[in-house]
C-alpha cells in the first residue's frame, strides 16, 4: 500500500504514513494514523494472494522463516514426482508468461525439455523496465527464495543445471538481496546453480532475445526468429526465459494441489492470479493481486480511489509505455489476455497508470514514438527509422493551422532525409501516412518494441482526436 508509506505495523496493526514525530503517539497507542488491522483493510483483504502470500510477513533472507511458510515444499514435491509430471502439472495450471507476451509457460518448458541437447539453460528475465512497474522489483527484494525455488523446478523440468537472473542495474537493492539469497540457498537447489547478471538499463534488453545477447556479452541486439530460445537460446542451447513473476508462481502450482487450485482461478485461458500494479495519478497506489477478470473500473475507483488530483480520469495505461491507453467507457473491460487482445490492448507486465483529464494524449501518442526512438537496438529499420519519423509526422500534425482544409503548401515530408522531397500535404494525408507507418512497424519490426509502438499511437488518436491539433476531430 504505497500512498501508506512508510508504514509501521505493531502486532498486526498499521500506523502510516508514519514520520519520526509519530513515533512517540504510535508507541503508546494513540497515533490519529492508526489503520487498524493491516490484514483487514479493504487493499489488503480485497487481494487473492499467492505470489506474494509470503512478502512483507517474514524476513526475506531467513531460510528459516521460508521453510516454516512452505518455502522448498514445491522443489520437494516435484523431485519426488519427476520432470514428466511436474510438466503436466505446469500444462494444467494454464500459467502463462507474465511478462507480456502471455505464452503458456508449460509449452515452452515442454519444448525445452524435448530439445536434443547435452546442456541447457534457465533465465530470470528481471530487466523490470516498463512504465508504472515495480512488483519484480518487490518479489526479489521482499521473497527472493520463492523466485530461486522457482528456477530450481524449471531446470528440473527441462534438465537444465543452470540459471541466470538479469537483474537491472537501477534495483541495487534487489540486486544485493539476490546476491545473498542465491548463496544462502545453494544447498538447497543443488546440484542447481543460479548466477546473477546485472544490465546496463537498455529497455530492450527486455525482449528475450537480446537479454541472452547481453548475458553473453555481446551487444543488446534483438536476433532474428527462428531459431526459437527454447531450441537455440543462450551460448546456441536450449534455453527457458521466462520472468519473475512467471518463476516465483511455480512452487505455488507444484506445492500438492497447486495446479488445480490456479487453474481455478481467472477468466477463459487467463487463469491464476495476476500481481496488478496501480500507479501514475492514482489516490491509492500499490501493488493489488487478484485473479483474472476484474475489471479496470474496479481497480480505478474501489481499489485506487480515484485519481490523486481528484480531477477525471481520461485515461488509463496498461502494458507499459507502448500499451494502449484506454478510453473510460472501456473500464468494465475484464482483466485478461483474450479481452484486452480483442480491444487491441496489451495486459504486459500488469502495470496500470491513469492519468486525468489535463493529460495532453497527442502529446503521448509523440512520446510513444520518441521512446521507441530512444531505446531501438537499431537493428531494424521499422524500429529505428519508423519511430523518428513517427515523432517528425506528429509534430507537424499538431502544428498545423485551423483551417477546413487543413491544407499547407509544399512541406518536406522528411526533412531530415537526405533529397527530401517536397510534396503539398494536408492533414487527411498525413493520416494516411501514419496508419501506413503505425502499419509497417506493427508488422514488420523484429521485436515488440517496434512492433507494439502504435498501440498508444492509434488508440490516442482513436479516442481523443481534438488533442491532436485545432479541429482535427472532423
Amino acid at each position: 500500500m504505497h500512498w501508506l508509506e512508510p508504514l509501521v505495523e505493531i502486532g498486526g496493526t498499521g500506523f502510516g504514513p508514519a514520520t519520526p514525530d509519530d513515533i512517540a503517539a504510535i508507541l503508546v497507542g494513540t497515533s490519529l494514523k492508526a489503520i487498524g488491522k493491516i490484514a483487514d483493510h479493504p487493499f489488503i483483504a480485497l487481494q487473492q494472494r499467492l505470489s506474494f502470500a509470503r512478502a512483507g510477513l517474514t524476513r526475506p533472507l531467513s531460510l528459516a522463516d521460508y521453510a516454516r511458510t512452505g518455502g522448498w515444499a514445491g522443489l520437494k514435491r516435484a523431485r519426488a514426482i519427476g520432470a514428466n509430471r511436474l510438466l503436466a502439472e505446469v500444462l494444467q495450471s494454464g500459467l502463462r508468461g507474465r511478462g507480456g507476451a502471455g505464452f503458456p509457460a508449460g509449452t515452452k518448458w515442454q519444448t525445452v525439455a524435448n530439445a536434443p541437447a547435452s546442456t541447457k539453460y534457465v533465465v530470470c528475465n528481471a530487466d523490470e523496465g516498463d512504465s508504472g512497474t515495480f512488483a519484480d522489483r518487490m518479489m526479489m527484494e521482499g521473497d527472493p527464495f520463492q523466485l530461486i525455488e522457482g528456477m530450481a523446478i524449471a531446470g528440473l523440468a527441462v534438465g537444465a543445471g543452470q540459471g541466470y537472473i538479469y537483474v537491472r542495474s537501477e534495483y541495487p537493492r534487489a540486486i544485493a538481496k539476490l546476491r545473498d539469497a542465491i548463496s544462502f540457498a545453494t544447498e538447497h537447489i543443488a546440484p542447481f546453480r543460479i548466477e546473477l547478471r546485472v544490465g546496463a538499463g537498455a529497455y530492450v534488453c527486455g525482449e528475450e532475445t537480446s537479454l541472452l545477447n547481453s548475458i553473453e556479452g555481446k551487444r543488446g541486439e534483438v536476433r532474428v526468429k527462428p531459431p526459437l530460445p527454447a531450441l537455440e537460446g543462450l551460448f546456441g542451447c536450449p534455453t527457458v526465459v521466462n520472468n519473475v513473476l512467471t518463476l516465483a508462481a511455480i512452487p505455488h502450482i507444484l506445492a500438492e494441489g497447486g495446479a488445480s487450485l490456479y487453474d481455478s482461478l481467472g477468466i477463459e485461458r487467463s487463469r491464476g492470479t495476476m500481481p496488478i500494479q496501480l500507479a501514475g495519478n492514482i489516490r491509492h497506489g500499490g501493488l493489488f493481486e487478484t485473479a483474472f477478470g476484474i475489471s479496470l473500473r474496479e481497480l480505478i475507483y474501489d481499489i485506487g480511489g480515484g485519481t490523486f488530483s481528484g480531477r477525471p480520469v481520461k485515461a488509463v495505461q496498461v502494458g507499459g509505455p507502448l500499451g494502449s491507453y484506454i478510453h473510460p467507457s472501456q473500464f468494465d473491460l475484464p482483466f485478461g489476455y483474450e479481452a484486452y487482445s480483442q480491444a487491441d490492448a496489451l495486459i504486459g507486465h500488469g502495470g496500470v497508470v491513469v492519468f486525468d483529464d489535463t493529460a495532453d494524449m497527442g502529446a503521448m501518442a509523440r512520446f510513444a514514438f520518441q521512446f521507441c526512438a530512444a531505446e531501438s537496438c537499431g537493428k531494424c529499420t521499422p524500429c529505428r527509422i519508423g519511430s523518428t519519423r513517427g515523432v517528425e509526422l506528429i509534430d507537424r500534425i499538431r502544428a498545423r493551422p485551423s483551417t477546413a482544409s487543413g491544407r499547407v503548401g509544399a512541406v518536406e515530408s522528411f526533412p531530415q532525409m537526405h533529397n527530401a522531397r517536397k510534396v503539398p500535404s494536408t492533414r487527411s494525408d498525413d493520416l494516411t501516412l501514419l496508419e501506413d507507418l503505425c502499419e509497417t512497424m506493427r508488422d514488420a519490426s523484429l521485436c515488440a518494441l517496434g512492433g507494439f509502438t502504435p498501440y498508444p499511437v492509434r488508440s490516442a488518436l482513436r479516442n481523443w482526436p481534438e488533442d491532436f491539433g485545432p479541429d482535427f476531430a472532423r
